[in-house]
């Protein structure tokens, strides 16, 4: 309950941070903390115009997207803290959630019958074929070394004791960072202020989304940014810690996520549309290494 409760509060602010953040880098007055709320809230007021082209399928997938991220949030724990839903395995439930939100939001683009947001549909669905394996490799790995299949049991039972597994540690937060980006269509493999058909991914899939549906597509990049930030938020909870402590550290933790976030996007450039699968190819690599060394750490595999 705690990580719900963690993840709604952090979401107001994650992208006012993030775009603070780059403002400020960029040397601009840059717009307010909560602007990102204000126009969430001022979308869902208003009514959704949609093609005479499109279906059922397109008024429904953003809700579905905005439910999978709900429903995947509950899955995660606190630290020692359990999650509201969880049970052997659930971790690739967690991944598939995810998945799910993304499929309907790729037959949305497709629904819409433009030759533009297919073309962006077909590289929103590659990019999250891509990113799956470093995902589930990092997540076999804390199975290995915690013994355990559940999101619960592996953050309950993951003790940093060594310089190795700190060092492990660090390699996986990056890697899940990385996913972070991608899976919210941020930079490097896109940039959600790019207004050039040719070159969009997610934000030419929501061109003809506008009002209700449009923010809802918003409040669920918010949540899903939150979410993974209490993910990595779980790597930097020590266990004797008590529980206003490891708030604490969440919060500082989900903000430094955010800045870092806003850093990346202000002095890093968008990669070229060909050279995405070769980044995101080097996330399963690193994840691999990762699992290399639960291997060693767990004597599974000796040198």
């Amino acid at each position: 309950m705690i990580s719900i409760a963690l993840i709604l509060l952090s979401s107001v602010f994650f992208i006012g941070i993030v775009n603070r953040t780059k403002s400020i880098a960029s040397g601009r007055i840059g717009p307010g903390l909560l602007q990102h709320l204000k126009d969430i809230v001022r979308l869902l007021k208003k009514g959704s115009v949609t093609s005479t082209s499109s279906s059922f399928i397109f008024q429904l997938a953003p809700t579905i997207s905005f439910v999978t991220v709900i429903v995947a949030c509950l899955f995660l724990p606190f630290g020692d803290q359990p999650s509201i839903l969880s049970f052997q395995y659930d971790v690739v439930v967690f991944a598939y959630l995810l998945a799910l939100g993304r499929f309907s939001m790729i037959l949305m683009a497709m629904d819409t019958a433009s030759p533009f947001e297919g073309m962006g549909a077909n590289r929103e669905a590659l990019y999250g074929m891509l990113v799956e394996p470093a995902f589930f490799v990092l997540a076999g790995s804390f199975a290995v070394l915690t013994g355990h299949t559940s999101l619960n049991e592996i953050f309950r039972d993951m003790h940093l004791g060594s310089g190795v597994s700190y060092l492990m540690a660090a390699f996986a937060v990056y890697v899940f960072l990385q996913i972070a980006m991608v899976e919210n269509s941020r930079l490097p493999v896109d940039d959600p202020k790019t207004h050039l058909e040719l070159t969009m991914v997610h934000e030419v899939i929501i061109l003809d989304n506008s009002g209700f549906d449009l923010g809802m597509i918003l409040a669920t990049t918010s949540i899903r940014f939150a979410m993974f930030g209490v993910l990595i938020s779980n790597f930097a909870l020590p266990p004797m810690v008590p529980l206003w402590g490891k708030i604490i550290i969440a919060i500082v933790v989900m903000a430094v996520f955010a800045v870092v976030v806003g850093l990346l996007e202000s002095f890093r450039a968008r990669n070229r549309m060909k050279r995405n699968p070769q980044f995101i190819f080097t996330l399963t690599s690193i994840a691999i290494l990762v699992f290399f060394t639960v291997l060693i750490l767990t004597n599974k595999l000796v040198l």
